[in-house]
């Protein structure tokens, strides 16, 4: 273990509540990013006003995200073993953070012109680095701050303050710059101005609500090595951690289960648009606002499911919240009317947050405290080793059967293995609410 490293915080530590809503309130700040460029302003605007084929720029934007889920895969866990050792962990954040700042503030010179593809695709993808990297930092710090009775909480309190910050940040730049009726800045429509004003947005967003992570969380003491020696040392422990596996199957298990209900749930939000227009007929405005709907329940679901999470441990919180998501997942494939479809897609959403944030606790009770950056660097890999399996499933059943319905019930498989995978793990030991 390098030196002066701190273990996590014991049961019954007094709890800085500054720095713990600081940190929870980064989730806030980070969420505006996946919210509005990864997910619903600058995809679209990079598919039909950069590229300007939908089939293409959707092929594309494919692409670009994919590419940079490799590099995440393959670069996490040797950025998290190298923070272990050298032992401060908010240097990374911030960097990582502000690379994710001036790209998206960069992408405010994408023009919608087929001729910027490069340059979209170059700062995004860079954005994409910046924020995903980020997290692993923020999540590594969590069991260092919160006691082992309130990890839980803390986990389910940020992550649905992350899904109230990306609807928050959604809703400001649809009405506050996109909509006809929006014209904050006199920005120029021809130009797209009033879409890529957006960009900006989240980068003064994520800028602004970041700044109490920086200043008011605590820190691991730094361990004398420069960058180049821990970067040497955090290459031997990932080695070593590799060759003594066997030392850590448990998590390595909760790993493999977490790639596997993680990539039922990503095709689940990468198709359920697709779904709910294909089968349901619901136009474009009414799959936003479902999507909108979805992420506020699924907020409220990470908030509510935070005491249940400290009461029962992560591992349990899991299997209840896959439990749920499996089961309404299986309704929505087998409800004809479009409120049914809503009715049950408001309780997926209540499970949705709940599976997100207890993965996170699980990882922050269990990991070692010398290697919890690189375990959160191997929990961001999971994330994205697979990433691509349940998309190519989906596509591979549907064209098959000629059935969205069965194309998305492959979706279920996922969560099933899942489940029965995370039986497997030993529980993480239930607290008493403090």
């Amino acid at each position: 273990m390098p030196p002066h490293m701190p273990h996590a915080q014991p049961a019954g530590a007094q709890e800085d509540k500054r720095a713990l809503w600081s940190w929870a309130l980064y989730d806030w700040a980070n969420s505006a990013f996946f919210t509005i460029i990864l997910t619903f302003v600058f995809a679209q605007y990079f598919s039909v006003s950069v590229v300007q084929d939908k089939v293409a720029g959707t092929n594309a934007w494919g692409n670009i995200v994919g590419i940079s889920g490799v590099f995440i895969a393959i670069l996490a866990p040797m950025l998290g073993a190298i923070a272990d050792q050298s032992g401060r962990r908010k240097p990374w954040l911030i960097s990582f953070t502000l690379l994710c700042v001036v790209s998206c503030a960069m992408l405010w010179t994408v023009t919608p012109d087929q001729d910027q593809f490069w340059n979209a695709a170059l700062w995004v993808g860079l954005g994409t680095l910046g924020a995903e990297f980020a997290f692993i930092f923020y999540n590594a710090m969590l069991p260092d701050m919160a006691s082992q009775e309130r990890t839980g909480r803390w986990s389910g309190w940020a992550w649905g303050l992350g899904y109230v910050g990306g609807v928050t940040s959604l809703v400001v730049a649809l009405y506050g710059f996109i909509e006809t009726d929006a014209n904050l800045f006199n920005l120029d429509r021809d130009q797209a101005e009033h879409v890529r004003a957006t960009f900006v947005l989240v980068a003064v967003w994520y800028l602004v609500f970041a700044l109490p992570a920086f200043f008011f969380t605590p820190d691991r003491p730094p361990t004398g090595l420069s960058l180049a020696a821990a970067s040497r040392a955090g290459f031997v422990q990932l080695k070593e951690s590799i060759a003594h596996v066997r030392q850590y199957k448990d998590i390595v298990r909760f790993l493999i289960a977490r790639m596997l209900y993680t990539d039922g749930l990503a095709t689940i939000f990468t198709f359920g648009g697709v779904y709910a227009a294909g089968t349901f007929n619901m136009a474009p405005t009414e799959v936003l606002q479902f999507a909108i709907a979805l992420n506020v329940t699924a907020g409220l679901g990470a908030l509510g499911f935070a005491w249940i999470d400290d009461a029962l441990g992560g591992r349990n919180t899991i299997l209840l919240a896959l439990v749920g998501l499996g089961s309404s997942a299986l309704a929505i494939l087998l409800v004809d009317s479009a409120t049914a479809f809503w009715v049950w897609g408001m309780i997926l959403g209540i499970f949705v947050g709940p599976l997100q944030s207890a993965s996170r606790s699980h990882l922050a009770r269990v990991a070692p405290p010398h290697l919890q950056t690189q375990m959160f660097g191997l929990f961001a890999f999971s994330g994205k080793a697979t990433a691509f399996a349940g998309p190519l499933l989906v596509g591979a059943v549907t064209a098959l059967t000629d059935s969205q319905r069965w194309g998305m019930s492959t979706i279920l498989v996922f969560l099933l293995v899942g489940f029965v995978l995370m039986l497997k793990v030993p529980a993480t030991e239930a607290r008493k609410p403090g």
